[in-house]
């Protein structure tokens, strides 16, 4: 059977700061995954060149794909570990959204208070970002799912909260894509099981994959109420022992669950 790990990265695979629990439990984490043979797959709002630092920051295992920019492209490190764009994906991605612009787009979020255009190396082909204060961020969400509504935009709205700093986040993506969507693209792609796969969060734009079918990990590090969003979906679709709640935090988390689930022990 395939071992697949998929992880978000912040608050998730990489150490808290200051924590040095997390930064021991890493060092066992990245032994486990190269001496089990099990596929590492990143699945982070980050932007490549992002994660690509953060690699060589953290001490991250290598990753055999990067799933970045909210689901919005996929990455294969070929063999000399150099990323290479999977141009199906983009192609795939483009036919979603041809009927509007990104710049229309633009356009009609304009009149939404409070938005501010992330750098231009967070946005992407398929990706379009905005940071707003946190106590804005639930009025415009309802504000931005009505534009998108009467215009028929082929978009959708990830909402999340930094968990460095505590500002808003406003991702809009093609419809129906988010991390979720990539990896079950991803997961057909390379012919994986889909019970193979483990996906470890923390934080709201990890709610769709958590929320897939897959087993998952919810850290101890991620908020009550998502937490609480998760396990009720779970149960109202009758799903027992698919989710597991660590009792630890971010990267030691990860660990506890993988240990819970068993993904490293020989078959």
């Amino acid at each position: 059977m395939q071992r697949i790990l998929a992880t978000d990265l912040d608050g998730t695979l990489i150490p808290l700061d200051g924590h040095s629990q997390n930064r021991a439990d890493l060092s066992k984490l990245s032994t486990l995954i190269e001496s089990s043979g099990c596929t590492l797959v990143f699945v982070t709002g980050r932007h490549l060149a992002s994660v690509e630092d953060v690699r060589v920051q953290e001490e991250l295992p290598c990753p055999h794909w990067i799933i970045c920019d909210v689901g919005t492209s996929i990455y294969h490190l070929n063999d000399s570990g150099v990323p290479e764009l999977v141009s199906q994906y983009a192609e795939h991605l483009a036919a979603l959204c041809s009927s509007m612009s990104r710049e229309h787009l633009v356009d009609i979020l304009a009149e939404v208070a409070g938005l501010r255009m992330q750098e231009s190396e967070k946005q992407g082909p398929f990706k379009l970002s905005y940071y707003i204060e946190q106590s804005l961020l639930q009025n415009a969400e309802q504000h931005i799912l009505s534009l998108l509504q009467r215009h028929e935009a082929p978009y959708s709205l990830i909402c999340s909260v930094d968990p460095f700093n505590g500002d808003g986040l406003v991702d809009l993506l093609p419809q129906g894509v988010s991390k979720d969507f990539a990896l079950a693209w991803w997961t057909e792609h390379v012919n994986a099981n889909r019970e193979s796969i483990l996906f470890a969060g923390d934080s709201g734009n990890d709610f769709a994959p958590l929320t897939a079918g897959y087993r998952g990990i919810l850290v101890a590090n991620s908020p009550p109420d998502l937490a609480d969003r998760i396990l009720s979906v779970h149960q109202d679709r009758n799903w027992s022992g698919r989710l597991y709640r660590a009792t630890q935090q971010a990267t030691s988390g990860v660990l506890e669950g993988c240990r819970h689930f068993g993904l490293f022990e020989p078959h």
